[in-house]
């Protein structure tokens, strides 16, 4: 369960075996790498195309090639488990409000609904169809989180909704371009929807760039394979990885095994993992509780991305992200719970209820110490419009043979390597990042200690507003085997003075004064083994 686990395998991985000797394999490893280079260069032109600070230092954008069926056949590198959930989830939708008889080559079509596959409204999913023989065959996509799209906080971070539409802009699958162009009507529509309309436009803008240079590069592969022969290599690759797959879950005992994680407001997470020895596996939420008009509950596609992370971390991790990987995992997830929420429930803040799911699926299997999650936070301007999103990352739990990792990012989110480094954040903002550090035994205590997590000091160089998004702060992430906890992390204002104050795990729209500093602590995560043990 380290940092490097929470990216899916990719395009890495052996290749399939091929029946007709060293000429397939050969074509097979070049058809693999091409279609995930084609989703590469997606991501690069998204990344090099945006506006917002946070896409363009922290290069969080997802690119993926899926076809006509729904299957995620090819993803790039900086594509997390949880956006390959939401565009493989989403596509379905597109497909319902736009049947493929219908669309015509240079359709561009987005959408942000968590009820249909999205994730939150700050999240725009763009799918593009590659056409084959007259018809779409494929469809390439992007995801990123743009600047703002309304809502009650800017960046789409009220940890006060009480429904969807406090969230944002919400957005059923649309047609936002063809081969014409930009759709401007609705671009005119979402910039007037937002804090940031430059920004905002200028994401959109990059988002449907990247889908269509994937739609050319793949369009290519199918010229140079034909579509047959395409074809015939995707359904070996899909096949080979979830022949891989079923062998990795295969070694899981069999038997239903249980487990159940609590979030800081008292609400639980339960889950059932039936593994039926040859590869299958049920993952049933059944008992979870219900959902609540606050934006802790998850979208569906969340959940299944964190059940996919979970499930992941007890297979061979080189293991390629595609189809094959879905294919052995059945989940349930019950209508009108915390793991699937439903109109007009609000589902923004649903990191720490996935963080939950994968949680309990991994005290079903081991004894595996819980860990710190991600902490969000953003700051807007007050006098001028400007927005810094981010977030920091707890440490994680301790195992039986291991320390846990330091301020990795697991179970949620893509590790460190998204954050942006302090000089763009300071360049193009009015802020001056004073501090980011370990804070020292924040780890709990135990044979081996948990993951230490972090200290981030903010300074505001002008009037800002902040909020917050955190959990594992009032319910610290607990031990394991007579381990301790860790340390509970927290959001503080620091005034002039050097006095600190602290500000909610989900505080919204709270002042800071020029000269006054946002503080961010993450959790440690929980030790393993008593100590006491240890000196026996």
């Amino acid at each position: 369960m380290s940092e490097r686990s929470e990216r899916p395998g990719g395009c890495g991985g052996s290749s399939p075996h091929k029946r007709h000797g060293m000429s397939d394999d050969l074509t097979a490893e070049i058809l693999r790498n091409a279609l995930c280079v084609a989703a590469e260069e997606a991501s690069i032109v998204v990344v090099r195309s945006a506006y917002s600070t946070f896409i363009v230092e922290g290069a969080d954008a997802a690119a993926a090639i899926l076809d006509v069926r729904g299957r995620l056949i090819a993803h790039s590198l900086s594509t997390a488990l949880i956006q390959c959930a939401s565009l493989r989830s989403a596509l379905p939708y597109v497909l319902k409000a736009y049947p493929a008889e219908t669309m015509r080559d240079g359709d561009v079509f987005v959408l942000n609904d968590v009820y249909q596959g999205g994730i939150h409204a700050n999240d725009l999913l763009v799918f593009r169809p590659v056409f084959v023989e007259g018809a779409p065959a494929y469809f390439t996509g992007t995801l990123i989180h743009v600047a703002d799209l309304s809502g009650l906080s800017a960046g789409g971070m009220a940890s006060d909704a009480t429904d969807i539409f406090l969230e944002g802009l919400q957005l059923p699958p649309i047609r936002i371009a063809t081969a014409d162009g930009l759709a401007d009507d609705i671009v005119r529509v979402l910039a007037a929807n937002s804090r940031t309309p430059d920004k905002l436009v200028g994401d959109v803008r990059a988002l449907v760039a990247g889908v269509n240079v994937a739609a050319r590069r793949l369009s290519e592969i199918v010229e140079s394979h034909t579509p047959a022969g395409l074809a015939r290599g995707i359904e070996d690759y899909l096949g080979h990885t979830e022949r891989r797959m079923r062998e990795g879950l295969a070694a899981l005992p069999p038997g239903t095994h249980r487990g159940v994680y609590t979030l800081d407001d008292g609400n639980t997470v339960r889950v059932a993992v039936t593994a039926d020895g040859e590869g299958g596996v049920l993952v049933d939420f059944e008992g979870t509780d219900e959902q609540v008009p606050l934006p802790i509950n998850s979208g569906f596609s969340q959940t299944h991305g964190g059940v996919m992370y979970a499930m992941r971390c007890f297979v061979d991790p080189s293991l390629p992200m595609n189809e094959g990987c879905f294919a052995p995992v059945d989940v349930r997830m019950p209508r009108g719970t915390l793991v699937h929420c439903t109109p007009p429930y609000p589902g923004g803040g649903r990191f720490g209820t996935v963080a939950a799911a994968e949680e309990a699926i991994f005290a079903a299997f081991s004894g595996v110490a819980a860990s710190g999650i991600l902490q969000a936070f953003s700051i807007s301007g007050v006098r001028r419009p400007w927005l810094h999103m981010s977030f920091d990352l707890g440490g994680t739990g301790a195992r039986e043979d291991h320390d846990g990792a330091d301020a990795t990012g697991a179970l949620f989110g893509g590790g460190r390597n998204i954050i942006p480094q302090v000089e763009p954040i300071e360049a193009r903002l009015p802020v001056r990042v004073e501090e980011v550090s370990l804070i020292p035994g924040s780890g709990g205590e135990g044979r081996h200690r948990g993951g230490r997590g972090t200290r981030t000091v903010i300074r505001m160089l002008e009037e800002a507003r902040v909020d917050t998004r955190g959990d594992r702060l009032m319910r610290p992430p607990p031990g394991s085997a007579g381990g301790a906890p860790g340390r509970a992390g927290g959001y503080y204002r620091e005034r002039t003075d050097g006095t600190r104050e602290p500000l909610g795990t989900k505080a919204t729209r709270q002042p800071l004064a020029e000269g006054e500093a946002l503080v961010v602590e993450t959790s440690g995560g929980g030790g393993y083994g008593g100590v006491v043990e240890e000196a026996e």
